[in-house]
């Protein structure tokens, strides 16, 4: 089956990502306001009532911000992990504490022609997953895999099984190096960024990038951009050297604009 992944906007301010199959639309994240929200799923060529389901990567603001108040427009469930379910409920209203579902970390759901299946990332979050999501095969087509992971600080083995072997993958390419080292940013927020449970740097994802070319990734969307530690020439600058002479076609999401993979 054909799908569609637009990646609303991505980076320090907010992230939302829209994939639809068939008749399923599943949004991944809702950061930002609800007004930004609604209007970027419109613009992207679905109407808020049609989504199916909202999963969640973990519960930061940047991810979450604008769900209380589109759910009251647009009720729709809120998958969520563990931990990071338990520490956004007991601050949510009541139309996000009504849409709720609360998975253990690791968990599979299937909503229309969409599986997704979570996988840890170390993030400094309450609990912080990636999701290897399933698209339905159509006839005699088998079904294509798709990967998402936006807040790691470092690659783990669960990460490399989760994305490895999806055509296509959504991974951060958060910052520079560089940078973010002689940045504005305080050193605590430096030292946080730059750990194992931060941000994924250019550099590391560039490395992991090869490594997923060679299992067979064809399509890779570099998100969570910083605004202030990247830019979009440095992060693709990066991947594409690393995955010179390959055919793996490569973009970087925008904090503003809809991206396609």
């Amino acid at each position: 089956m054909n799908y569609s992944l637009k990646v609303l906007y991505s980076g320090s301010t907010g992230n939302a990502a829209l994939l639809t199959a068939g008749n399923t639309a599943v949004l991944i994240d809702a950061g930002r306001s609800a007004k930004v929200l609604t209007a970027a799923i419109t613009a992207a060529g679905i109407s808020p009532d049609a989504l199916s389901a909202i999963f969640l990567t973990h519960e930061h603001n940047d991810h979450t911000a604008a769900l209380e108040v589109f759910l009251k427009h647009h009720p729709v469930p809120v998958h969520a992990a563990g931990a990071s379910a338990d520490k956004l409920s007991a601050r949510a209203g009541e139309h996000l504490r009504a849409a709720l579902i609360s998975h253990p970390p690791l968990f599979a759901e299937t909503v229309g022609a969409l599986t997704f299946t979570s996988f840890r990332t170390s993030h400094d979050s309450a609990e912080s997953v990636g999701y290897r999501i399933t698209v339905a095969g159509d006839g005699n087509a088998p079904p294509r895999t798709i990967g998402y992971a936006t807040d790691l600080g470092v690659v783990t083995p669960a990460v490399e099984e989760g994305l490895m072997g999806c055509e296509a993958v959504v991974l951060e390419c958060n910052h520079d190096e560089e940078m973010l080292q002689t940045g504005p940013y305080p050193y605590d927020l430096k030292r946080r960024i730059a750990s194992r449970r931060g941000h994924l740097s250019n550099v590391d994802c560039a490395a992991f990038s090869v490594r997923l070319a060679a299992g067979g990734m064809k399509r890779l969307l570099l998100a969570h951009l910083s605004e202030t530690n990247n830019l979009p020439e440095l992060a693709l600058g990066e991947v594409r050297a690393a995955l010179a002479g390959t055919a793996v076609h490569i973009a970087a999401a925008s904090p503003t604009d809809i991206i396609e993979l």
